[in-house]
Parts: C-alpha cells; sequence; structure tokens
C-alpha cells in the first residue's frame, strides 16, 4: 500500500524533495495541489482504507497498549495468525492502543468488509479457533465474548451504550484503540495535523493563543493554571531561542493515563506540541518520559521519525518558514521530577530538586531561556480546541473548568480502567456508573483522588464535581488524574502510612520541612498500631497520644513552609484522613482495633475450644512456637509469641481460628 508520502503533492515533491504547502490538506481533506485525476483517486482510496471504510479482506485489529500486553494480547496475535494460516484465510492484523476498558483486555475487533467493526473483550489463546470460525469463516457473531459494535447496524449494542462507555465524553481519547498509533498515515487519515495545518496557513502565534485562552483550556498535570496564560507569558519575551517541554513523568501510583495516551494515539501529542511550540516561537522541544515507559517511548521514537520524514517536523515545515525539532529524555523514575523547575534540572544534566520560583520557567527556564511546561493531556487537548473552536470546546464542563479530565480509575471497584468525562462529573458517578461499584458486594469506603499529593474523600463527600477549586474544597486536588476506589477492607491508617512511605523516599530532601518533615509524620503512623512495650507502657502509650496531637500541626507546617508543590501537598493523605476518618485514627490509638483487620499488630488471633479437635497441624506451621496444647485436645495461642502471620488460620481445617 502507498503512503501519503509517496503519493500526495507527488509533482513538486520530485523537484523540492519535500513536500508543498498543501501537504496536509491533500491528506486529510482532499487533493488541493496539482494532481492528475488518477492521482486523486488513489488518495481518496488510500484515506478510505485507513479509515477502514473500504477494503476487500477482513481486518483484525488488537489493543496492544501496555494493559493488552500484559493480559496476554502478544500470545492471542501469533495465535490468530496461526489459525488464519491453518485455515487459508487472507486478513490484515493491526495493533492498535488501549480503548480504555482496562479490565476486559484482551480486546479483538474484527471488521468484515462492508460491515461494521465489532469488538469482543477477554479473548484468550483458547478462544481464538471459535472467534475465527464465528466471525470470519460463518460470518456471525462471537457472542460469548461479545462488547460492542463501533456502529450501529448488525443489531449488536453500540459500545456507546456499554455503561463503561456510556457516560464518557472523549475528546482527548477519541483515536485511542480505533487507530493504529505506528502509523501516520492512519492519524492523517482520520484528520491527523489538520489543526496544524490551520494553524501555519492562517493564524498567527497571538490568535493561537487567544484561542487557547478562550477555550479555558487549564493545565492538566494537577495545578490547573491557565494554559494560554502560560504560553501568552512565553511569546511575550524576547530571546533567540525558546524551549518547549512536554512532562510525561507520571510518577504517581496508580496513574497511567499519560502512559497510555502516549502508546495509544503518540501523534496527537505530537501535534499539540507542534501548535505550542509556533504560539510562543519555540523551535527546540523535549519528551521528558519515565524509561520505566519503554513501549511509549518507542512509539515516539517511531512517530517522531515519521514525522520528520513526512515533514511535519524540522527545518522549514511545509514551506511555512517554522521549524521545530523534538528530542526525547528519558527520566530515571524520581517523583520529583514531576516538578517544572526539578524537572528542567534533569534535562540540562543536573540533580532534579526544585528552585524556588520567581523567575518562572516561561521567563527563564531550560539554560535559562524562556520554557512553557505542559504536561501530555494538556497538549492532546489543543488539536480538539483549533478545529471545533474555543466556544465549543468551553461548551464542554463548567463554568470554571472547561473540556474534559481523563482519569486512571483503579483500586476496588469492577470496571478498572482509562476514564475521560466532563468536567463536572461528580464522583459518584465515576464510581458507580462507569466503574460499576465496588465488587463482591462490598461496601463503598473512600476515593483517593490526585495521588500522594490528594486526599481520601468518603461518601458523605461523594457527590462533589470534578473542578479544581470543588476538589480543593474538600480536602483532594485534581491532579494528573489517579483515581483509586477503596472498600471498605481498606484501612485509612494504612493508606496514609503507604503514601507519606512513598513520598519521604521520593523526596529531594532539598528543604527541611519536606526532608524531616514528612520522616517526622510517617514515623507517628507508624507508631500508632504497633503494640505498646511491656516496659514503660504509660510512657509509651503517652507518646503516642502526643504524636496524634501533633500530627495536625505538622501537616499544617509542612503545607505552609515546603519550597514546591509537591511537599507542600505531602501531607494531604494525612490532613484528609484526619478530617473525615479521625475516628478510624482513633479507634487505632485508644481502641488498640482495626476495624478492616488489616494493621496486624492489632488483630487478635484466638482458638475456638469448640471446634477446635486438637489435631496439631497449627502447631507443626506455626513458625513463632505461639500455639500450645496437647494432641486430641483443644489448644490455644500465647498472644505475646504471636506474630500475626495467620498461617494457623489458613491450614485451619475446622475453622477453629478467630481474628478479632
Amino acid at each position: 500500500m502507498k503512503d501519503f508520502n509517496q503519493l500526495c503533492c507527488e509533482k513538486c515533491w520530485h523537484t523540492t524533495e519535500k513536500p508543498c504547502e498543501h501537504f496536509i490538506q491533500c491528506c486529510t481533506e482532499g487533493p488541493l495541489c496539482h494532481h492528475d485525476e488518477k492521482c486523486k483517486q488513489e488518495i481518496s482510496s488510500l484515506r478510505k482504507r485507513l479509515k477502514y471504510e473500504e477494503h476487500d479482506k477482513p481486518i483484525i485489529m488488537i489493543g496492544m497498549g501496555t494493559c493488552g500486553l500484559a493480559s496476554g494480547a502478544a500470545k492471542v496475535k501469533e495465535a490468530i495468525e496461526a489459525e488464519l494460516q491453518k485455515l487459508n484465510i487472507e486478513a490484515t492484523i493491526e495493533g492498535t492502543g488501549c480503548i480504555g476498558y482496562c479490565a476486559v483486555e484482551p480486546i479483538v475487533d474484527i471488521k468484515l468488509p462492508g460491515k461494521d467493526r465489532i469488538s469482543y473483550q477477554e479473548i484468550t489463546v483458547k478462544d481464538v479457533p471459535r472467534l475465527i470460525k464465528t466471525t470470519l469463516v460463518e460470518e456471525g457473531i462471537f457472542k460469548e465474548k461479545l462488547l460492542g459494535s463501533h456502529g450501529k447496524s448488525n443489531g449488536v449494542i453500540s459500545l456507546k451504550q456499554v455503561p463503561f462507555f456510556e457516560h464518557q465524553h472523549k475528546v482527548v481519547l477519541v483515536n485511542c484503540g480505533v487507530i493504529n498509533p505506528n502509523s501516520i498515515d492512519a492519524y492523517l487519515a482520520n484528520g491527523g495535523f489538520k489543526a496544524f495545518d490551520k494553524v501555519l496557513r492562517l493564524m498567527k502565534p497571538e490568535e493561537v493563543i487567544k484561542e487557547v485562552l478562550d477555550s479555558g483550556l487549564r493545565g492538566r498535570g494537577g495545578g490547573g493554571f491557565p494554559t494560554g496564560k502560560k504560553w501568552e507569558l512565553a511569546l511575550k519575551q524576547k530571546s533567540e531561542q525558546k524551549y518547549l517541554v512536554c512532562n510525561a513523568d507520571e510518577g504517581d501510583p496508580g496513574a497511567f493515563m499519560d502512559r497510555s495516551l502516549l502508546e495509544s494515539d503518540p501523534y496527537r501529542v505530537i501535534e499539540g506540541m507542534a501548535i505550542a511550540a509556533y504560539a510562543i516561537g519555540a523551535s527546540a522541544a523535549y519528551i521528558y518520559c519515565r524509561a520505566e515507559y519503554p513501549l511509549a517511548i518507542e512509539r515516539l521514537q517511531n512517530s517522531i521519525r515519521k514525522c520528520e520524514e513526512y515533514g511535519i517536523l524540522g527545518d522549514n515545515i511545509i514551506n511555512t518558514g517554522f521549524s521545530l525539532h523534538i528530542k526525547i529524555k528519558k527520566g530515571a523514575g524520581a517523583f520529583v521530577c514531576g516538578e517544572e523547575t526539578a524537572l528542567i534540572g534533569s534535562i540540562e544534566g543536573k540533580r532534579g530538586m526544585p528552585k524556588p520560583r520567581p523567575p518562572y520557567p516561561s521567563i527563564s527556564g531550560l539554560f535559562g531561556k524562556p520554557t512553557v511546561i505542559n504536561n501530555v493531556e494538556t497538549f492532546a487537548n489543543v488539536p480538539p480546541i483549533i478545529m471545533m473552536g474555543a466556544q465549543k470546546f468551553a461548551s464542554i464542563g463548567t463554568a470554571k473548568a472547561k473540556g474534559t479530565k481523563v482519569f486512571a480509575l483503579s483500586g476496588n471497584v469492577k470496571n478498572t480502567g482509562l476514564v475521560e468525562v466532563p468536567m463536572g462529573t461528580t464522583l459518584r458517578d465515576i464510581v458507580f456508573k462507569i466503574g460499576g461499584g465496588i465488587p463482591d458486594k462490598k461496601e463503598f469506603k473512600a476515593v483517593q483522588i490526585g495521588g500522594p499529593s490528594g486526599g481520601c474523600l468518603p461518601e458523605s463527600v461523594i457527590d462533589t464535581p470534578v473542578e479544581y477549586e470543588s476538589l480543593r474544597e474538600v480536602g483532594a486536588m485534581m491532579g494528573s488524574g489517579g483515581f483509586v476506589v477503596m472498600d471498605e477492607e481498606t484501612c485509612i491508617v494504612d493508606v496514609a502510612k503507604y503514601f507519606l512511605t512513598f513520598i519521604q523516599q521520593e523526596s529531594c530532601g532539598k528543604c527541611v520541612p519536606c526532608r524531616e518533615g514528612t520522616k517526622r509524620m510517617l514515623e507517628i503512623i507508624e507508631r500508632i498500631p504497633k503494640r505498646y512495650g511491656t516496659d514503660g507502657n504509660k510512657l509509651d502509650q503517652l507518646q503516642r497520644f502526643k504524636g496524634m496531637v501533633h500530627l495536625q500541626r505538622l501537616a499544617d507546617v509542612i503545607k505552609d513552609t515546603s519550597l514546591c508543590g509537591l511537599g507542600q501537598s505531602a501531607p494531604n493523605p494525612v490532613l484528609s484522613g484526619l478530617r473525615y476518618f479521625r475516628h478510624e485514627y482513633e479507634e487505632h490509638l485508644y481502641d488498640r482495633k482495626c476495624s478492616a483487620g488489616v494493621c496486624k499488630e492489632l488483630l487478635t488471633f484466638t482458638i475456638d475450644n469448640e471446634l477446635c479437635t486438637g489435631c496439631g497441624i497449627c502447631i507443626r506451621k506455626c513458625s513463632s512456637e505461639a500455639i500450645v496444647g496437647e494432641k486430641g485436645q483443644a489448644h490455644y495461642i500465647l498472644d505475646e509469641k504471636c506474630i500475626k502471620c495467620g498461617m494457623c488460620y489458613e491450614t485451619c481445617r475446622f475453622n477453629a481460628i478467630i481474628i478479632n
């Protein structure tokens, strides 16, 4: 199959070795140059094939993002190839990114000529023979694993009617799981780089920035600073060299939005960066991506290379005089490098540590030059804004928060995955309408939103809308988009300990409040569920009570005095826990009890004398020799020796072990 590189603007390509200024329009809208009729027909036909509108043999699309590969998509692909060869069936197999429904991966789409594209979920190697026979040989529907149809016919439920997708509004993720992320031609055929072309041909940098300002787009990396204002400040700076940086250093536990977007639709992010670079006058850009994302980096490298081949990146882009070169900088996985000034230091080859502001990066950033830093999702919002217009984009969401927000929905929820909802959607709708609620009929307890910098929100505030200010009022923050659901078996004290451990380990150590303050907070939290010492029991108990009293004050000091935003938001998990779950902290401290049964040192293991047969299996399994008793008689547990390992509970065949 010829690609657009070979077909578009063929005559001028031969004379200039570069596409002409109408290149992108030819690929996306129609032949606008001096093609002959045959060339026009070839371009139109290619475009339809790339959009899966016209094809003469079956097309099989397999979700090959990280979640799909982890679920066995590569083996499923091999099995499909073997089955097609066995049955002598000709079909095109393409890999796509993640459509967002990670809970039902691997997802396989099948489209027959002239029919709708049908998605099938949780496909295993064993399912492949029946899948191929039912869909390709018999041309029927494999109902056992049916997910839905991308179209509206065939009597198959539309994907838009599937509960997970029904309440979403896709602007950023519209191509994810739909097109081949490795194919620049597929992106062009689906309208890719159309916005960039419009900007280069018809708009001045000031007009681009005004459009972004009017759209109300705010940074999706957590802070929520107006994107257009940041760009406007950089544009006003007089400098021969300006830089643009895409922050893909996604370090929050439970967050995978940036990774999935880069794997599934890398060209959209590059297009957003190109528009931003044109708006501020930057000719050099970096994508700062953590090295733990090898698939995302691989696809980015391929995308940048293809854009350079097509003349969409490089010098004098499509003869407009605008130049842009993009490089990838691999991060070593430091959480603090998600902060702008620390990220800049890392790119410069220094240790990633925050700096006081002002000056802000838009004035003096990378190598002392004006620099704009936005995250992956922010850049992915830019092409839709240019194409649909600021007014239409601003009509999505609320008065204070425009557009949509992408969340990584995970934890104790039925439907895990990547979701995109309009700003203003309530937390309840995300958990119960999109997420499907809590599995195994357990009760909802809290949602952790915003990662280590966010907070745990209980059911009493679950009707809070997804907005920057609304979330801050209830003690959380938007963050980059981590959304972890917790059920009744979650211990809030243990959650606080987990996040504080993460924050304390990831602290760069530059400022005392963050370096020492988070360590003191962690020590207090760790002492709460521990046993009282046998010697000086009263003193030990008194010290813990004092620690509990000072916890709130210590958190407030860290919040007010830390150098960077990461340190200032570090106490949020503890502050939200004290605000909404103080009774749980007090239960641990005063009643020496963990209702969730998570804190082992507060658990008590006993043996029911009536159920115990004295078989002795638990004695043999107990490594601490905490169980005593004669054979044939009821045993008992020495609490002072018990290490709470639970081995006796797991091995007892008579359910005689009781955990309190």
